[in-house]
């Protein structure tokens, strides 16, 4: 089991893959500090004394300072050891038709707001010289998807972050990766009905991901044998992508 005292930050962790990471944090040894909007029994109920969960919006740009000093509250006098960018927006629609309020909200929440956290993280773990950080990103900012646009760029550029920030601290020890999931089975899925759902079930020989193993490699990054794997992107999609 890890040390209980490797606190790890999970942005997005009140539901969806956020709570299977936060799950299997937990399960693991790992102190899980969840940021969300809004706290779901579901994380409540993982343990009564490993976990923290704070409210926050990510559209808050400027208030990102304060919530990492509401953090290091709970870390106290303990090491920030991971981060885990998973809090995401996916507005889909036609580029042409969208909102500039629209595109402006995803741009923030899924590329702005995980730079200036990590931003901030990277600081203190410099300080110990060491640290795990992974951003969620998508198959799609590599195949692309009608609709999606914008959504796809934002998860492109995560991984473009990933890779050159990989490069800055990798000399102090620590890591930065990126795990890129592809139609994963959820709730959402079990909506979709006929020719749709075959057809995306078709792409992965494997069968649609669950949240389950995209969040086991999340664990696999995070753990002290991972030391050496840094700048990669790591996808789990059941093969569609192959």
């Amino acid at each position: 089991m890890t040390n209980t005292t490797h606190y790890v930050v999970i942005t997005g962790a009140a539901k969806g893959l956020g709570l299977a990471i936060a799950k299997q944090a937990i399960h693991n040894g790992y102190y899980v500090i969840g940021i969300g909007r809004n706290v779901s029994e579901e994380f409540i109920n993982i343990s009564e004394n490993q976990q923290t969960f704070i409210e926050f919006d990510f559209n808050n740009l400027v208030n990102i300072p304060d919530l990492v000093l509401e953090i290091m509250d709970v870390v106290g006098e303990g090491v920030p050891y991971g981060l885990v960018n998973n809090a995401a927006a996916g507005l889909d629609g036609l580029l042409a038709t969208q909102h500039l309020t629209d595109i402006s909200k995803v741009l923030t929440i899924n590329l702005h707001a995980p730079i200036i956290l990590t931003k901030y993280f990277s600081r203190r773990m410099i300080k110990f010289r060491r640290g795990r950080i992974i951003n969620i990103s998508s198959i799609i900012a590599q195949t692309g998807f009608s609709g999606l646009s914008v959504y796809g760029a934002t998860k492109a550029g995560l991984e473009g972050f990933t890779r050159s920030l990989s490069r800055e601290v990798g000399r102090v020890g620590i890591t930065v990766n990126c795990v890129a999931p592809g139609f994963m089975e959820t709730d959402m899925t079990s909506s979709l009905q006929g020719t749709k759902l075959d057809s995306i079930k078709r792409r992965a020989p494997l069968g649609l991901p669950k949240t389950e193993h995209v969040a086991a490699t999340v664990l696999h990054l995070l753990e002290e044998k991972s030391e050496r794997i840094t700048g990669s992107i790591f996808t789990v999609d059941g093969g569609s992508t192959a």
